[in-house]
């Protein structure tokens, strides 16, 4: 098994210019892989599934009739970028995290943006993600969005594109780091060799930038990530962030509301608690304030946050910034609050509540993406041009009911990256989610979690939808 065969079938490939050409920065990597037997190569792979089985590294799929836990699929070959490639990413991101930050504290504010009408008022004030609860609210050093998620795809010219904007409970960076753990032990001295930035000191940054969101720094803030629990389809990287932070992981009930600070229940009584990393959804968080009916968040918790007693990262509300209605007018929101153009660029996005771009949009059904602009994970999406006329006639009558709640863009042919598929080394599609952490300063992780479409010619990267995950090394050159 050998890259011998391998073809790029004209799309553009994370590792070969052409086939059987690779890229200069990967020789390295394609002769070791090159050099490995198919049963070597195999056992390699088998050896980092069975890590990843005793790690516990798994997920769940809400409503499979064959069980909710699922190991995550790995692949064992990495995609790799440049150094020169990385170094405009980065810039971009951070360019976007502050502008995105910017906005969201606009809009639960003063709301200039849209009284100077760059962004229609009645697509923010109508979005299910804009929280009237959070008007007026002024979050510790006025950061609002602390982690984020951001995907990137690369088209068939090899330009990078942001695809959508994770700014609640950014998921997946846990799988990011054991991936690197595995593949450093499969190919130790290929790191040095090509020079690979490290991503091992997430959690010290992360640790970092909660720290500094404390409302009290006379002694060592007290640290707490808030789960819903077990059950949770993340509920590995609660507990495995939680772990490496070594801070204490907590479910609602293990916190409670006195004198309006926020209470951690111990053997040992109560201890205040400075921080909370939520990994709960805005509408769990607080039954006095938001749904009534929950059980998972802390009753009064946002009288906390707004007295400044207790810091949430990410401030509730921030989904207003990644409604997939908003994305398309990112570029303007940078624009407006930076004077900056942006430095990664959009993919092209049609709102459905234009009437004019409605009306393009349910002509061109067979050849765009539609997506639900609050759904995630793969779910209520349509790939036109892999479609059924019945399901683009579904489409178009959940459309013309609602337009405000979809999007469509163009089919982008995304970048492949080798990927190990059975007995052969396949092109698979891909895309990226770098992590971008905002504490004194915002941090990106270099690399991040490259997902993998593993059902061959599949644009669907979700692991709810058959994806699977590779290793990003982003070279120090």
């Amino acid at each position: 098994m050998n890259f011998d065969s391998y073809e790029t079938n004209g799309f553009y490939d994370e590792l070969f210019a052409a086939d059987a050409i690779p890229r200069q920065p990967m020789s390295a990597l394609i002769e070791q892989i090159n050099g490995l037997t198919k049963t070597k190569l195999k056992r390699h792979q088998k050896a980092a599934e069975l890590a990843l089985f005793q790690q516990g590294i798994t997920f769940s799929v809400y409503g499979d009739k064959k069980g909710t836990e699922k190991i995550f699929p790995f692949d064992l070959i990495p995609r790799v970028i440049t150094g020169q490639e990385w170094q405009q990413l980065e810039k971009g991101l951070i360019q976007r995290v502050e502008a995105l930050n910017l906005f969201v504290a606009d809009i639960y504010g003063k709301q200039q943006i849209l009284k100077d009408k760059i962004i229609p008022a009645e697509l923010i004030l109508q979005s299910e993600c804009y929280l009237k609860q959070c008007i007026g609210l002024q979050p510790p050093k006025n950061r609002w969005i602390h982690i984020t998620g951001s995907d990137l795809v690369r088209d068939r010219e090899g330009r990078f594109y942001v695809l959508e904007d994770n700014l609640r409970c950014p998921s997946g960076v846990s799988y990011l780091l054991e991936n690197r753990m595995i593949l450093k032990r499969t190919f130790p001295d290929l790191f040095q060799a090509m020079n690979v930035r490290p991503v091992s000191n997430y959690c010290d940054t992360l640790y970092d930038a909660l720290c500094y969101l404390a409302p009290d720094h006379s002694r060592t803030p007290n640290l707490v990530l808030l789960t819903p629990g077990i059950y949770n389809s993340a509920y590995y990287e609660h507990a495995y962030l939680a772990q490496q932070m070594g801070i204490t992981l907590a479910q609602g009930s293990d916190l409670v509301v006195i004198d309006h600070h926020v209470m951690l229940r111990t053997t040992k009584g109560f201890e205040k608690v400075d921080v909370i990393y939520r990994r709960i959804d805005d509408d769990f968080l607080d039954p006095k304030t938001f749904r009534k009916d929950s059980c998972l968040g802390v009753e009064g918790i946002m009288e906390c946050l707004r007295r400044g007693n207790v810091a949430l990262a990410n401030a509730p509300g921030t989904g207003i910034a990644d409604d997939k209605a908003v994305y398309a007018y990112v570029p303007d929101i940078i624009k407006y609050y930076l004077d900056q153009d942006p430095i990664i660029p959009n993919v092209q996005t049609y709102g459905c509540h234009d009437k004019k771009k409605k009306d393009y949009v349910l002509a061109n059904l067979d050849s765009l993406v539609v997506k639900a602009v609050n759904q995630s994970g793969g779910y209520g999406m349509l790939i036109g041009p892999h479609s059924t006329r019945s399901e683009r006639d579904d489409f178009a009558k959940k459309i013309k009911a609602s337009p405000r709640n979809y999007i469509a863009q163009p089919t982008l042919s995304l970048s492949r990256s080798p990927t190990i598929i059975g007995d052969a080394i396949e092109g698979r599609h891909v895309d990226m989610r770098p992590y971008i952490l905002y504490g004194e300063s915002i941090s990106v992780i270099p690399g991040g979690l490259t997902r993998v479409a593993l059902k061959k010619d599949s644009l669907v990267v979700n692991s709810s939808q058959g994806g699977g995950s590779k290793d990003t090394w982003v070279l120090d050159n």
